[in-house]
């Protein structure tokens, strides 16, 4: 007669076996959460901190114009710049377009200013039309993702805000414009006057 031996049988575990978020799996997306709620937590904590005010410098950025020319940091170092966000829907806008575009011809052969008009959330058709409507002729470009709004933390349009030579934010001004002489007024504040 044969003996047979009554052997147990268990199974190794395998490693295929391994749950899905084991070990490095669940550290990761802890990681990504984490990561994710810190960006939450500062975006909120720029949106409490209000438009960029005097005295800030300036944020970076590039502005992509309607003829795709790219002005950037480069181009406004030493100039004061004037950067008003502005969209063709914008009821308030239409009302200093006018004294904006006076205001950019007194001083574009200057050399050392610049105007930049930030269009924000709209249609590319629709600010051309603004901006033949109203014979605007200083640099105007799209604000792609919003990421000038966002920069300066704007809160609505119009918002001008007036650079200095040093890249120092020195006047900020929220609504519109309601003269050609309260424009020049800042400006004049930072130019040398000429010989």
């Amino acid at each position: 007669m044969t003996e047979q031996k009554n052997e147990s049988f268990s199974p190794q575990p395998s490693s295929a076996a391994e749950p899905k978020w084991g070990g490095w799996g669940f550290a990761l997306a802890m990681l990504f959460l984490l990561a994710l709620l810190a960006l939450v937590g500062l975006r909120l904590i720029d949106t409490q901190r209000g438009t960029v005010a005097p005295g800030e410098p300036a944020p970076n950025f590039v502005l992509t114009t309607f003829d795709g020319q790219e002005i950037g940091p480069a181009d406004m170092i030493g100039k004061v710049v004037l950067v008003n966000i502005w969209a063709s829907w914008c009821k308030p806008c239409e009302q200093e377009a006018k004294e904006l575009q006076d205001a950019w011809e007194i001083y574009e052969a200057r050399g050392d200013v610049l105007f930049l008009g930030v269009d924000y959330a709209d249609t590319e058709a629709e600010a051309l039309a603004y901006l033949e409507k109203f014979e605007i002729t200083y640099p105007n470009g799209p604000d792609l993702g919003t990421r000038i709004y966002s920069a300066f933390r704007a809160r609505g349009v119009p918002e001008t805000f007036i650079i200095d030579q040093n890249g120092i934010i020195t006047y900020v001004k929220i609504g519109p414009f309601v003269s050609l002489a309260e424009i020049t007024e800042q400006l004049d504040k930072l130019l040398e006057p000429l010989p």
